[in-house]
């Protein structure tokens, strides 16, 4: 590990117990020297217990001498066997609480514009589960009709280089296994910057779901086909014979 656990108790510990500068504390700890300065004046990290790095061995007491006699050197990590392979640990990443409602957005995104991407990846990438991104994949959501897609890198649940890595990890798979992407496929690799341009998809309202295939628009060129009736049509009626008749006896009586 690159520092010690509780690295901020830690610094809490060193600032109180040792003679150590602000630069050392920093660097060991993982942390801002303006940050343990802060902790030094009692602005940062109040009401934080001191956490003793010797007794939980992290820290020899040997560097903490040798780092007050000479400002310059730079605290060791002790070594410690239990803590090898710690940081390669597997598993979906953790999703704070507040971004949470924010990974079907992620998920639909990642599923339209990158349709090459494997659920492993997408669940590792967004830190979710196989059977959200399923159900999502099949639009079978419970609130698919309210989800739009946006990209997780915009909604801070991954990195940029890790949506790339795992973009060109999934093309080069896909080209050993002798598949080609189509124009359509290749079209939806685009930039963080353009999908944030793009205007969000049409939606039909929930009461006329289903019924795509009917068309909702007027045609023109089907209404100028067609010949309406004239108005003077309807009030110039056909006589029938006895009309006919009864103006012919008139006729002969006068």
């Amino acid at each position: 590990m690159n520092k010690p656990i509780m690295a901020k108790g830690t610094a809490v510990w060193l600032v109180d117990n040792t003679t150590l500068t602000f630069k050392q504390i920093a660097d060991f700890c993982g942390m801002h020297e303006l940050e343990v300065q802060g902790i030094a004046d009692g602005d940062v990290a109040a009401g934080v217990k001191g956490f003793d790095p010797i007794a939980n061995n992290q820290l020899d007491p040997v560097e903490i001498e040798r780092g007050e006699k000479d400002p310059l050197y730079k605290l060791r990590l002790k070594f410690n066997p239990a803590a090898v392979g710690e940081e390669k640990r597997r598993g979906p990443r953790y999703t704070p609480l507040s971004k949470r409602q924010d990974r079907p957005a992620a998920i639909l995104w990642l599923v339209k514009f990158h349709p090459e991407l494997a659920d492993s990846q997408i669940a590792k990438l967004v830190g979710t589960t196989k059977p959200t991104i399923q159900a999502i994949r099949e639009r079978t959501h419970w609130n698919i009709s309210n989800i739009q897609p946006i990209d997780p890198v915009a909604l801070g649940l991954c990195r940029q280089s890790e949506l790339d890595a795992a973009v060109h990890k999934a093309a080069r798979k896909k080209a050993a296994e002798g598949g080609l992407m189509s124009d359509d496929e290749r079209r939806k690799l685009v930039s963080t910057e353009q999908s944030l341009d793009m205007a969000p998809e049409p939606r039909l309202p929930t009461a006329i779901s289903g019924l795509e295939t009917f068309s909702l628009t007027r045609h023109d060129d089907e209404d100028e086909d067609k010949d309406l009736p004239d108005a003077d049509s309807f009030f110039n009626l056909p006589g029938s014979d006895d009309e006919d008749d009864d103006e012919t006896g008139q006729g002969h009586g006068r």
